[in-house]
């Protein structure tokens, strides 16, 4: 696990590691060690993983949503700069499928207020803004190694900081806050079982000697589907690259444009049929049946972009092992669907 560590601290330039059971570990962990009180705010994406607004309603902490936008499904960088009050303890920037959000305005408000940036980066291994990879922006780091991910422990996560009290906190909160040296076992925190296995560590160790071929690969087979889907007039998939980065094509997103008359679950099941198998995209927040019971978000909340991405966007086979004629395959059945149906 130590060797693991500081591999990867060292990969992504930032002092201290932790390693942890998932990213969602690495979520409830980080935001617990800023030792925040009951209803302080923290800015999250509507549009994410659930693990992202679970971490913060948890801990009786008050999560605060933020739309994304409709060309590279990030939270929209202005909003977040609007939904910031004299509560704003902490922002989580999630960094969602393909680009990074562009933290630069957002880091330098958040420096001025004293507003801690938890920059999510289960998605983006390996990604960076400008040469400096992501991960590295943040306060704190979050890091998934989920079976899908860039690299994988088949399940595990990470923790990275540069702030050493920080370090110390989240290192005692992943093994139940045990006490010190003779009084091991009166433990001084409500913690969390939440370690990595030396086993999956050590898998940890050999993904990430593979780190540059697996980049190059997701965006061969991302830059292969671009090629093979960008006249299609009919749906929206993002950029090989924009203004402050390259695509790193976490999986390969196509959202069907308004006024296409076929919708997104009669496209999927003609995909299936033809043995394509495909993942709907997040569901928003707002509109989670946990969070509405809990009446966590009020019902008048709206996040338009949101939650079209999540009615019409899907993504299709996009691992490691994929062949191009596999590729080349999904593309000709994707165009053949619309070129019918329209």
């Amino acid at each position: 696990v130590k060797k693991f560590e500081n591999e990867f601290s060292n990969y992504i330039k930032k002092k201290y590691a932790v390693a942890v059971s998932s990213g969602t570990a690495a979520l409830e962990i980080s935001i617990k060690s800023l030792n925040l009180k009951p209803n302080d705010e923290i800015i999250i994406p509507c549009f994410s993983i659930i693990s992202t607004a679970l971490c913060v309603t948890k801990l009786g902490l008050k999560p605060v949503l933020v739309d994304c936008d409709l060309e590279e499904w990030n939270m929209n960088e202005d909003e977040i700069i609007s939904k910031i009050t004299k509560k704003t303890k902490a922002i989580i920037i999630t960094h969602i499928y393909g680009f990074p959000v562009n933290m630069k305005k957002i880091l330098k408000i958040a420096k001025k207020k004293k507003i801690k940036i938890i920059e999510d980066s289960a998605e983006l291994i390996g990604q960076d803004i400008k040469g400096k990879k992501c991960g590295s922006f943040g306060d704190i780091s979050t890091f998934s190694f989920y079976a899908n991910k860039h690299i994988t422990t088949g399940e595990g996560g990470m923790i990275l900081t540069d702030d050493k009290n920080i370090y110390e906190k989240c290192k005692s909160l992943r093994n139940l806050c045990f006490g010190k040296k003779n009084n091991r076992f009166n433990h001084n925190d409500i913690g969390w079982n939440y370690r990595l296995s030396n086993i999956q560590a050590a898998m940890g160790c050999g993904q990430l000697k593979n780190i540059k071929w697996i980049i190059k690969r997701k965006r061969e087979i991302g830059k292969r589907y671009y090629s093979l889907l960008k006249n299609n007039q009919n749906i929206i998939i993002q950029k090989i690259e924009n203004n402050f980065a390259k695509n790193i094509f976490w999986v390969f997103g196509i959202v069907i444009k308004k006024n296409v008359k076929i919708k997104r679950d009669k496209v999927t099941k003609l995909l299936l049929n033809k043995k394509i198998q495909t993942r709907n995209f997040f569901y928003p927040m707002h509109k989670q049946n946990i969070f509405r019971k809990l009446k966590i978000f009020k019902k008048s909340e709206k996040y338009p972009n949101a939650e079209y991405l999540s009615n019409n966007g899907f993504y299709v086979p996009s691992g490691l092992g994929i062949k191009n004629f596999e590729i080349d395959y999904v593309a000709s059945e994707i165009n053949k669907i619309f070129n019918k149906k329209i």
